[in-house]
Order: C-alpha cells, then sequence, then structure tokens
C-alpha cells in the first residue's frame, strides 16, 4: 500500500530522519559541510562508491527518509521512488535536473529541493582539459620517467578555432579565456542569437555543421535532453576537421561514445578530453584504450568552494523541510 503523501510530508517533531548522501567519494560531505543544524534531528550515512545495480541501489535506499544527490549521477526515475516507501525528501545538488521523474516524486509524496552551483569550477577543468589534450600532457608526462623522449609536437591555439556548443553560463567565461589565447571563437546552439554572441564577443555559426567544420577544437556545453542526446554521432564527428580535438564536461550522453572511439582509433580526431563518462563503461569499452583519450573521472562539478556551498545549502534545505517550510523546491 502507498503511503499517504501528508503522513510523509510533516515529520513529527524531533523525529530523527535517516538521511544518505550519495557519491561521497572525496568525503566532502563529513570533512567540508557542517551539519550541525540538524545533527539532533538526522542521523547521516555517507556513501562513497558507486552501487553495482539498480537493485544494489533500492536496496541500499530502502531504509532512508532523505537522501542527498550530487548532481545528476544517480538518475531517481518512477520505479526507484515506488521502491523507497520512507523516502520524504530529495535534495539534488544544483537547480536543474534531467535525471528526476518530479511526478513520480510528486505522487509518491517525495518533495525534492536543490541548491546552487558555481560555473567557475567546471570552466576551468574545460581548459585544464584543452590544454592537456592540445599538448599530450598524459603521454608526455611519462616520457621522462621511462627515458623516452616527446613523441609529437603540442598544438598552438593562438589563431586556431574554438567551436563552442552552447554559449551559457560555464560556456561564456570558456570562450572570454579563448579569447584571451588568441582564437578566433565561434559558438552554435539551436538558440542561440547574434546579440548573446555578441554581447560574449565571439561569432555565431549558422550552423552545427559549419562549427563542426570549421573548428579545431571543440567544446561541448549544452544541457543534456532530447534534442541534445547524442547529438555528436558518427555523421557529426566526420564532419570535423581532420586532426581537431573534441572536448566534453558538459553530459556523456550528448556525444555518442562508440563513434568517439571510432574517431580517435581511426585517427579521425588527434584527441579527445572528456569530464564525462557513460558510468559505468564497459570493462571493454574501446574508449578505455582509444588513443588520444584524456578523461577525468567528474571533477568538472566540485571544489572546496562548490562543496562547501553545495552541502551547506543541503543542510539549509533538510533544515527547512523539517520546520515544515521547503526551500528551493524543484518540480
Amino acid at each position: 500500500m502507498t503511503p499517504d503523501p501528508d503522513d510523509r510530508q510533516c515529520p513529527r517533531p524531533r523525529e530523527v530522519l535517516r538521511c544518505a548522501v550519495l557519491d561521497d567519494d572525496e568525503e566532502a560531505v563529513t570533512g567540508i559541510a557542517d551539519w550541525s543544524p540538524v545533527a539532533d534531528r538526522v542521523e547521516l550515512a555517507a556513501f562513497p562508491d558507486r552501487f553495482g545495480s539498480q537493485d544494489e541501489l533500492a536496496e541500499a535506499l530502502a531504509d532512508f527518509d532523505i537522501v542527498v544527490a550530487l548532481r545528476e549521477r544517480v538518475a531517481f526515475p518512477a520505479w526507484l521512488f515506488a521502491r523507497l516507501p520512507r523516502l520524504r525528501l530529495l535534495v539534488a545538488a544544483g537547480m536543474h535536473h534531467s535525471v528526476i521523474d518530479y511526478s513520480a516524486a510528486e505522487r509518491r509524496g517525495v518533495t525534492v529541493c536543490g541548491t546552487s552551483s558555481s560555473v567557475t569550477p567546471p570552466a576551468e577543468l574545460t581548459w585544464a582539459l584543452l590544454l592537456g589534450v592540445a599538448q599530450g600532457v598524459v603521454p608526455e608526462s611519462t616520457a621522462p620517467r621511462g627515458g623516452s623522449r616527446r613523441s609529437a609536437a603540442g598544438a598552438d591555439l593562438n589563431g586556431r578555432v574554438l567551436g563552442l556548443l552552447g554559449l551559457g553560463r560555464i560556456a561564456a567565461p570558456v570562450a572570454r579565456m579563448g579569447l584571451a589565447f588568441g582564437m578566433d571563437v565561434v559558438a552554435w546552439s539551436r538558440n542561440l542569437t547574434d546579440e548573446r554572441a555578441a554581447e560574449v564577443g565571439v561569432r555565431r555559426a549558422a550552423s552545427l555543421a559549419e562549427l563542426l567544420g570549421g573548428s579545431d577544437f571543440v567544446s561541448v556545453h549544452l544541457e543534456l535532453g532530447e534534442r541534445t542526446r547524442e547529438l555528436l554521432g558518427a555523421a557529426e564527428l566526420a564532419l570535423m576537421k581532420p586532426g581537431a580535438c573534441l572536448v566534453n564536461t558538459s553530459r556523456a550522453a550528448i556525444v555518442d561514445r562508440d563513434a568517439l572511439a571510432a574517431a580517435l582509433t581511426g585517427g579521425r580526431l588527434a584527441g579527445a578530453a572528456v569530464d564525462v563518462l557513460d558510468e559505468p563503461l564497459p570493462a571493454d569499452h574501446p574508449l578505455h584504450t582509444a588513443p588520444g583519450l584524456l578523461a577525468t573521472p567528474h571533477p568538472g562539478y566540485g571544489s572546496q568552494h562548490t562543496y562547501r556551498r553545495c552541502y551547506g545549502e543541503a543542510v539549509e534545505d533538510i533544515a527547512a523541510f523539517l520546520d515544515g517550510e521547503p526551500v528551493r523546491r524543484l518540480g
């Protein structure tokens, strides 16, 4: 029998609720955040590791009243809400999420709240990855230790074309840094206007094909949705300049992973730098051994400042919910 939503919306005074924090692989929950405002009302449990299956995830969370999720690393579809009979509050870091079924949450009487986020970490990591793949930092860093010499000359940035897919809050500072490097910066998205491009100081490409065909470096900064899922497939990657590089610090599903592996293995692309991969990526997937791939385990979202603010606001969300006045509600 489905619990009455009203029963789950109104915690009893001083009732101690169990709170699970997912993906705490950097121990930011206990090391950075101050949970003292809710310490007498919430029993905290942090999960640093990913769950091996959906069943393991559901079983692990079944006895929790509150779940705090880091960005979109764990999806909350209808079936998961149905298997969490005690869940009252879901706090999701950030204010925009494509992996939460808000209708299902409402039907189950689950309040969903968010937190603010910063554009600085992903914008800065974009440049770390772009520079890393342009200079072949990963293979070159191992050369001195093995006694070998440099294998190839790095790519210049000055005078090259940087193509940005999207020109929102994260892409804008990436664009300005490109201009500072002396790059010709061009941007495209379906809704991008000439006015917005001029505001940032870049050119607007007339089409996706124009941007891909004219750019030496392409950086992805789009939200994931039905129109952007696998936006860059085999046909689109084939439009890119031979020897171009792709950077993706947005969402893994925007780039077809099989097509990316083929483009790298076949030598169409000189390199790719990604902060996001489909998780879990099968152990035998060719991306694991694709030449020219620089991959990081999604540190683009997190920094000490970001975690302090994110989890601090998560505590505020929990305290407000327990007081019967939820804040930063989503859905």
